[in-house]
């Protein structure tokens, strides 16, 4: 099995899947390949389709049979991670030494991804280790003006929804920051949009404006409210999907109108339900993205060791734009 784990600024996701339902070559999702059905209203949009994707897709077509959620602590040693590892497995009746084959990694705390490199180099050396950083081989072209910026999430979200979704689509990753990526109908990561998160707003929010007392989000009474609580939950739920419909529908002026929305990330299922634009919801995006590069990785034999291999992370692809490149 494969245990992928995505290390965000606030919280680490981990996977554990199995690899013998492999989706991972390029194969589309009869369940998620559909038009859209368009039904939206301003009390939620009632045709995204995220029941199926969730729990049908996630579990037999990804091959996602555990999953946790826990918080990022930067400060976290490689025996704690072995620690909370070894522990995570062991309250489903799994050993991490004797069921896990590889282990694939995204971080956006390098101090974590160091520490993740440390204990499985201590605790388990005769698992396969690969961690998605510059130098690795992805699969997918990437077309940022300098590569090495993009966050390793992002890449993970884009390879994972150009496999389930095709292409064009924009990706809607709502975690710490909100960001918000384009990939091209050949397969290309073009670049995206970032903007401050749900969580990080709040807490600026009551931090400078001191008459105002934090609260806890719900679905507000009406948009407009009739007390500074329901005002701030207005303001935050309809806000922020606002903000996500608009820079949704500002990336589909350049990709076209066609392009599939699929929304992802800690804070995505408390936005998503208020916008209009978003037309599928995977909590597991990331996590299956990080299988496609492991098993991309582990076939193509690219590692992030001395040698740089062509269209990695980090590298310009000026001059070669393979199509479809994760197949």
């Amino acid at each position: 099995m494969l245990l992928a784990i995505d290390v965000g600024n606030t919280e680490t996701v981990i996977g554990l899947f199995d690899l013998s339902v492999n989706y991972a070559n390029g194969e589309r999702d009869p369940g998620v390949s559909g038009e859209r059905d368009g039904s939206t209203s301003r009390e939620g949009n009632s045709g995204i389709r995220a029941g199926y994707d969730e729990k049908q897709h996630a579990t037999y077509l990804a091959g996602l049979v555990h999953h946790w959620r826990t918080s990022t602590v930067p400060e976290r040693t490689a025996d704690e991670y072995a620690m909370n590892l070894f522990h995570l497995l062991s309250l489903v009746g799994l050993r991490i030494d004797s069921t896990v084959t590889g282990i694939v990694v995204t971080s956006s705390v390098p101090s974590a991804a160091t520490a993740l490199k440390e204990m499985t180099s201590r605790w388990l050396p005769g698992i396969r280790l690969v961690v998605l950083e510059p130098g690795l081989r992805s699969g997918m072209p990437i077309l940022y003006d300098d590569p090495r910026e993009v966050g390793p999430d992002r890449i993970a979200n884009a390879i994972g929804a150009f496999s389930i979704y095709g292409g064009p689509c924009i990706v809607a990753d709502l975690g710490t920051a909100t960001t918000v990526d384009g990939i091209s109908v050949s397969g290309e990561y073009l670049g995206g949009a970032i903007m401050p998160g749900v969580s990080i707003s709040m807490d600026a929010l009551f931090a400078h404006a001191a008459a105002l007392r934090q609260v806890t989000l719900a679905k507000p009474k009406s948009v407009i409210g009739r007390s500074t609580a329901e005002s701030i939950r207005s303001g935050i739920l309809y806000g922020f999907a606002g903000q996500l419909d608009s820079m949704c529908n500002l990336f589909r002026q350049e990709l076209g109108e066609n392009t599939t929305v699929v929304a992802t990330g800690g804070l995505a299922e408390m936005i998503v339900p208020y916008c209009q634009s978003v037309d599928y919801l995977n909590s597991w995006l990331t996590l299956y993205g990080l299988k496609l590069v492991y098993l991309h990785s582990t076939t193509a034999g690219g590692t992030a060791s001395n040698e740089r291999p062509r269209n990695a992370i980090g590298d310009s692809l000026d001059n070669e734009r393979p199509r479809n490149a994760i197949q």
